[in-house]
């Protein structure tokens, strides 16, 4: 029976007639007798391959880790030597070899993800992910399985690392109080800087009050040692007048002095009789009683007018 195969580009080809290889390369297209012709074809696209891993961390808490990971055949004659990658005459796998490949790199990459997330503790393992994703992917590519397959890791991402429910619940009550106390630390700080705030303006008022009253306090004395030596200059002319004053006096008291003492050695009768020249005659009769008093225990008898008194008195007094 004569069949005819045409491969895809992304498929390596090998045909075996009995157990000498014929020819191969991707995407060939060749007739070839059935009975005596075996068919191997490699696929050489990249495919990706999901993975859920439960480990433990250091601190012995379950985690559980999704991811994906992309490789390829590098070297298809190599897994064509360690699988059966051969065909059917309808195209379907002889074995489940095929399948295995997947399976093997998930299994490499879960004892390396094993062996990492043990050396880190839960809190780490949950935000360490782009670190766990470097080690395993530098692990994978160097691994001798890997190699020896022929595979080429592409890449590997890790979508989630969750903890248990209870532990999620913990840890998310923990975080909560840990942003309860952040917060109310901010309020605090937030009310401190407030206070703070207040204190300077404060101390800005009373350096201010104080400055102020020290200006005014400064005036106040500027104004007293003014008044002070206004005060002085006062008692200066004060004294100067009282000075100018007694000066005076004293020149009035030696004038009068020097005018009185040529009369102080005369009698006041010869007084009298200077002046009587020019004297009111009221006051020649209030002399001549006067000698009259002097001379009262000489005096028998003294009859005295009722004209001389009427003339004594005022002119305004009432007569009767």
């Amino acid at each position: 029976m004569i069949h005819y195969l045409k491969a895809a580009p992304t498929t390596w080809v090998m045909q075996f007639k009995g157990s000498a290889l014929k020819r191969e390369g991707a995407g060939l297209s060749f007739f070839y007798w059935a009975p005596t012709t075996t068919l191997v074809q490699v696929p050489l696209a990249s495919a990706d391959v999901p993975f859920a891993f439960t480990e433990a961390t250091a601190d012995f808490q379950t985690v559980t880790i999704q991811g994906q990971l992309t490789f390829r055949v590098a070297e298809p004659k190599k897994l064509a030597a360690l699988l059966d990658y051969s065909v059917t005459s309808s195209g379907g796998w002889r074995t489940d070899d095929p399948q295995k490949v997947p399976e093997r790199l998930v299994h490499t990459a879960q004892v390396l993800t094993r062996a990492v997330t043990q050396r880190y503790t839960l809190k780490e393992a949950l935000t360490s992910s782009e670190a766990l994703v470097a080690q395993v992917l530098a692990g994978l590519k160097a691994t001798a399985a890997v190699q020896m397959l022929g595979l080429e890791v592409l890449s590997l991402s890790v979508l989630s690392v969750r903890p248990t429910p209870e532990m999620a619940r913990a840890l998310e009550a923990e975080a909560r109080e840990a942003l309860q106390r952040k917060s109310d630390e901010a309020i605090h700080e937030r009310r401190k800087a407030a206070v703070e705030q207040e204190r300077r303006i404060k101390e800005s008022e009373l350096q201010t009050e104080v400055m102020v009253e020290e200006q005014r306090r400064h005036i106040q004395e500027t104004k007293l040692a003014a008044d002070i030596h206004l005060e002085k200059e006062r008692e200066q002319l004060v004294a100067l007048w009282a000075a100018n004053e007694k000066t005076s006096a004293d020149a009035q008291a030696y004038a009068l002095e020097a005018k009185l003492t040529p009369v102080k050695a005369l009698d006041w009768k010869v007084l009298t009789a200077l002046s009587a020249a020019g004297m009111d005659p009221a006051a020649s009769i209030a002399v001549a009683f006067r000698e009259l008093a002097e001379n009262a225990q000489r005096i028998g008898e003294l009859n005295v007018s009722p004209d001389l008194l009427r003339s004594l008195l005022p002119s305004s007094a009432p007569r009767k």
